[in-house]
């Protein structure tokens, strides 16, 4: 009996998923942050660099609605951008920044 139930509710959650993979969501990819002011913000023009927090080389955040879920890093795909997935946050501390 125990185990019909578990199977019953494997079977649950797996509709359950299926109802979900087709809802959006938005991926961003993070080269890096930085704060400025808003007279820096009024000077920006064509050609200006802003210095990011982050290092060259250092991995990309990736994010899902804003909420960070790996890291990766840039790769070509004949004429496009990618990105490969590096390190994956675990689902616990995704779930503790919701």
């Amino acid at each position: 009996m125990a185990e019909e139930n578990q199977t019953e509710n494997k079977a649950d959650g797996i509709e359950n998923l299926k109802v979900l993979e087709n809802i959006d969501v938005e991926l961003t990819v993070e080269v890096g942050r930085t704060e400025i002011t808003i007279r820096e913000l009024l000077r920006l023009n064509e050609g200006s660099v802003v210095e990011l927090e982050r290092l060259a080389g250092d991995p990309l955040d990736i994010l899902i609605n804003n909420t960070k879920i790996a890291k990766g890093e840039v790769v070509m795909i004949g004429e496009r951008f990618g990105v490969r997935f590096g390190e994956i946050v675990d689902p616990e501390k995704r779930m503790e920044s919701l």
